[in-house]
């Protein structure tokens, strides 16, 4: 099995202490921070409500995952994420979202990264761990992959 590679985390597009007013609020400050981390051209963020307009990016354990349509892979100048905590939550259609992980891919560099992120918070307990994380460095490492395996 070949060895997966971190992910493309800077520490540049994390925030950990943010507030938004809507779902849209808080897509638009996830691409902002992918933007600043100069993943991104601006354009990239109105496809990012675009594709949520179409599909809930919600995966639970007050977990979104907002990424662009297929229109938007030309604004991409590469692979990143970026990680946005809402600490007192935000409103997703009837769920409550902490944490909102934004998604800028090349190609169909995006359905690795979200393969990666899910296989990530589907441990209950790194969700929860993502979910109260107050450093950036600490952010770093939960959303590293999984390398362990188990023997029975």
């Amino acid at each position: 099995m070949p060895e997966t590679a971190p992910l493309p985390l800077d520490p540049r597009a994390i925030r950990l202490d943010a507030d938004a007013g809507s779902r849209e609020d808080a897509i638009r400050q996830a691409g902002l921070a992918l933007l600043e981390a100069g993943a991104i051209d601006p354009a990239y963020i109105d496809t990012m409500v675009e594709r949520e307009r179409s599909i809930s990016t919600y995966v639970g354990e007050g977990v979104a995952i907002p990424h662009g349509t297929l229109a938007g892979k030309d604004a991409v100048h590469h692979d990143a994420i970026s990680v946005v905590r809402f600490p007192r939550g935000v409103d997703w259609d009837g769920e409550q979202v902490v944490v909102c992980i934004g998604i800028a891919a090349k190609g169909d560099g995006h359905v690795e990264l979200l393969a990666e992120l899910a296989e990530i918070l589907m441990d209950p307990g790194r969700a929860e761990a993502l979910r109260e994380a107050s450093d950036p460095g600490h952010v770093i490492r939960l959303l590293q992959p999984v390398r362990e395996e188990t023997s029975e």
